[in-house]
């Protein structure tokens, strides 16, 4: 038996036009017992047709989706759409507010939650309403994502890989079509796995990705143009925004995930010095990253070296670390 989310909003999904409103999630604390943590939602419906649902601020501190998603979401008109769009820029609203990768309410991780629980924390309500109402409206997802704080990203756009052929088919046209400059199919090894909200989508049967678009909890230019354009793209090529401008697509390079086993970890506390940037190709043996030692000026640095050949896909932002923090990621490119 499906439980019954207790979040609730003014929004009426069915109706058409412009609708701009909250999701009212139940939060009851010592100075405000009938309290509600409001996270911002925009629909847009003009008659029948498809869906797309479009979400950011998942992590609170990852910037280039929830700015793009707030420009569409001005600039969308309902005469302009065949369908539905259902905007939700600020997804982990109390970790946006913060900053933060995670609520500050109950430290929840929402992309580490799927599918959530009705009755659970905060952070497992939302994902919980992600996934009995919202994602059953969609017939397409896109969650925006960045590095933030830790992490320095190439652009990326990633989807879960499906063994249905069909539904990979539905997946690599839409990453084709959204145009990052990088696209990874990934079997969740490095993340949440299906815990994710995207990996959640596509365990539904619902064509669903989601980005990486720069990293350091700053605002990456090229990672922001990324985001708009992919997106404008996407409403257009599946025809709920069929005249809205957009760029045209550029070739993406297709890449595979090498997961953990081929990442850097810090074997010690340090400082790091990074050998190599997000996006770059490197080959086995090549140095990746000197590490320094706090407590001995004299020592020698350790060079930690790349175990395969790949494509850094990420590596970690700050220069502080402690043992067991992932410095770089891997992919290969997927013939």
């Amino acid at each position: 038996m499906t439980e019954t989310s207790r979040i609730w909003t003014h929004i009426d999904f069915d109706r058409d036009g412009k609708q701009s409103g909250q999701l009212h999630v139940p939060h009851s604390i010592d100075l405000s017992a009938y309290g509600m943590v409001q996270i911002p939602i925009v629909c847009l419906r003009n008659g029948e047709g498809p869906t797309a649902l479009l979400t950011a601020g998942n992590h609170g501190d990852e910037y280039e989706g929830q700015i793009a998603l707030r420009r569409l979401a001005r600039e969308l008109d309902p005469a302009m759409l065949r369908g539905r769009v259902i905007i939700v820029p600020a997804l982990n609203y109390p970790a946006v507010q913060a900053g933060r990768r995670v609520s500050p309410i109950d430290e929840g991780n929402l992309n580490r939650l799927f599918p959530g629980r009705a009755n659970g924390s905060v952070t497992e309500m939302i994902a919980h309403y992600v996934h009995s109402v919202l994602f059953p409206l969609a017939d397409l997802v896109i969650d925006l994502h960045s590095g933030g704080r830790s992490l320095d990203y190439s652009h990326t756009a990633l989807a879960q890989r499906v063994s249905d052929p069909a539904q990979d088919g539905a997946l690599r046209e839409l990453l084709t079509v959204f145009g990052a400059p990088n696209s990874v199919l990934t079997n969740g090894s490095g993340g949440g796995g299906a815990t994710t909200l995207y990996a959640a989508a596509s365990q539904r049967g619902i064509p669903a990705l989601t980005t990486e678009l720069g990293g350091g909890a700053t605002l990456d230019p090229q990672g922001l143009s990324t985001a708009e354009q992919g997106v404008r793209r996407v409403l257009r090529h599946y025809g709920i925004a069929p005249q809205l401008d957009c760029e045209a697509a550029p070739a993406t390079r297709l890449l595979r995930s090498l997961g953990p086993r081929h990442a850097i970890y810090a074997p010690c506390a340090g400082l790091q010095e990074p050998l190599a940037k997000a996006g770059e190709t490197v080959r086995a043996g090549q140095p990746a990253v000197r590490l320094y030692a706090l407590e001995d000026p004299l020592a020698e640095p350790l060079t930690l070296h790349f175990s395969s050949d790949g494509v850094v896909s990420c590596r970690r932002f700050p220069t502080l670390c402690a043992r067991g923090d992932g410095l770089f990621h891997l992919a290969e490119p997927l013939l």
